[in-house]
């Protein structure tokens, strides 16, 4: 697998309530999405990001971080899967552009490993 990006999600009751201090005090000006569940907010520059998330739309648990892998995501599910690691949420093209699978790493965290659509 390699990696194009890596974005911390954080678990918040209330997006709109949180983006304040993301936006205010942190200074990350640009909301590059928001899809009501879950809004990324990143630094004009791009090069500092966050997701703020309430819950995952389709997956049964939330995922600590996504990993951008452009189209290294099907070999990446394969190798998941050969490796015998718990996949949370199966390969699947969802209907917000994306196509990934969540799965658990050995200490426990589930990562969503993810494919965007303009990768």
């Amino acid at each position: 697998m390699e990696p194009t990006g890596i974005t911390a999600n954080l678990y918040v009751p209330d997006i709109t309530a949180a983006r304040e201090f993301y936006m205010g005090y942190l200074g990350l000006r640009d909301e590059a999405m928001n899809l009501g569940w879950v809004a990324r907010y990143q630094s004009p520059d791009g090069r500092a990001q966050i997701q703020l998330v309430t819950r995952d739309a389709s997956a049964p648990e939330p995922a600590a971080v996504s990993v951008r892998v452009g189209a290294g995501v099907d070999p990446a599910y394969a190798e998941a899967l050969r490796r015998g690691y718990e996949i949370v949420h199966p390969l699947t093209d969802e209907p917000w552009g994306l196509r990934r699978f969540l799965v658990r790493a050995p200490d426990g965290n589930v990562l969503n490993i993810v494919s965007h659509r303009d990768d």
